[in-house]
């Protein structure tokens, strides 16, 4: 059994995509630890604000699986793959940590650099798992938090509540 972790963002009908995807993950996974949910503004273009999050679950999945997975929920919910890196989107899902594992695919990149660039995935990847090394520092999530500087991006907890 796997330990993963997924961020999952949205800046278009933010809150609607966000709450699908945390449904689609229980519906794939059952049991999903969820952090709180953050605003952010985007970053590397000029957009509407994002919401993101991060989501933790036990598999017995492939890491080629659990990135199918994910991909085909973003596809469900309307997300373009084809347009610029940075761009709005209705959904991204993005799979951070699988346990201690090292990944550099194509697609697929383990641990995703995301975790030690920006707050909106560091933040809520510390608030769930402060305990769990990044694989290639090996320092804990919670310590990459305590160290990051926190003035580089703005970022701000919402309210979200999500059933069940």
């Amino acid at each position: 059994m796997a330990r993963i972790y997924i961020s999952i963002g949205s800046n278009i009908e933010a809150e609607k995509h966000v709450r699908l995807a945390v449904a689609e993950l229980r519906r794939y996974y059952g049991q999903v630890r969820l952090s709180s949910v953050y605003e952010s503004e985007a970053v590397g273009f000029s957009g509407d604000n994002f919401l993101n999050m991060v989501a933790g679950v036990d598999t017995d999945d492939s890491v080629q699986t659990v990135s199918a997975v994910l991909h085909n929920i973003e596809d469900r919910h309307g997300r373009m793959h084809d347009g610029p890196r940075f761009s709005a989107r209705t959904l991204d899902l993005d799979l951070l940590l699988y346990d201690d594992l090292i990944v550099s695919e194509d697609r697929l990149q383990i641990p995703r650099d995301e975790i030690t660039k920006n707050a909106f995935v560091l933040w809520p990847l510390a608030e769930i798992d402060p305990a769990c090394r990044h694989p290639l520092s090996g320092q804990t999530i919670g310590e990459l938090w305590e160290h990051y500087d926190k003035s580089s991006q703005a970022l701000w907890p919402v309210d979200l509540s999500f059933p069940g």
